[in-house]
């Protein structure tokens, strides 16, 4: 069963997303905390969506969360018109197999064709195979021409400085980052 995220499955959500930095071999560039997400999907103006994929519980019991994804809308100038940005998706290895995968796609897929969202786009890691075979089994296509570009740390003080006319410190974008939260 597919459906939406709701506040408690925060910390289920916040575990997943270790696992995940764990299996992409980057588990210390995982630094969001509970409170950071629950405000992006949940706060007053939530910037993020997530979709959960549930087990049933066996005999009778409960059922558990096996996996998300977690996106947001962008938008396309050449369609003029929104579309999926597929940030995270994750489901358990225990769980795998088992369609929650291709469910949370279609799902996404199903808001896409809704909306009448042009695109639904996703990163994936090109040692990735399993998922790239996945993906291509689906339909997806490689956007080969394209690459990913990506500012973070000094280098993105540093140009942001060039903005501001200033050096900008960490202890600044700290300062910013709090107060536009």
């Amino acid at each position: 069963m597919i459906r939406s995220a709701k506040p408690s499955d925060v910390p289920v959500i916040h575990a997943m997303i270790r696992e995940l930095a764990d299996y992409e071999r980057a588990p210390q560039e995982a630094k969001a905390t509970e409170e950071q997400l629950r405000e992006a999907l949940f706060g007053a103006h939530p910037a993020v969506f997530a979709l959960i994929a549930e087990e049933a519980g066996g005999a009778g019991g409960p059922a558990g969360p096996v996996g998300f994804a977690l996106w947001f809308r962008n938008f396309s100038t050449w369609t003029g018109t929104h579309g999926v940005y597929l940030e995270d998706l994750y489901v358990t290895p225990r769980a795998r197999g088992g369609g929650h995968g291709k469910a949370l796609l279609a799902e996404l897929a199903r808001i896409c064709v809704e909306r009448g969202y042009a695109r639904f786009e996703w990163p994936v890691l090109d040692w990735n195979e399993p998922a790239i075979g996945f993906y291509a089994a689906i339909g997806a296509e490689a956007m080969d021409e394209w690459t990913v570009r990506r500012l973070s740390g000094e280098p993105l003080r540093a140009l942001a400085a060039q903005a501001m006319g200033t050096a900008v410190t960490s202890d600044f974008l700290s300062e910013a980052t709090s107060l536009s939260n």
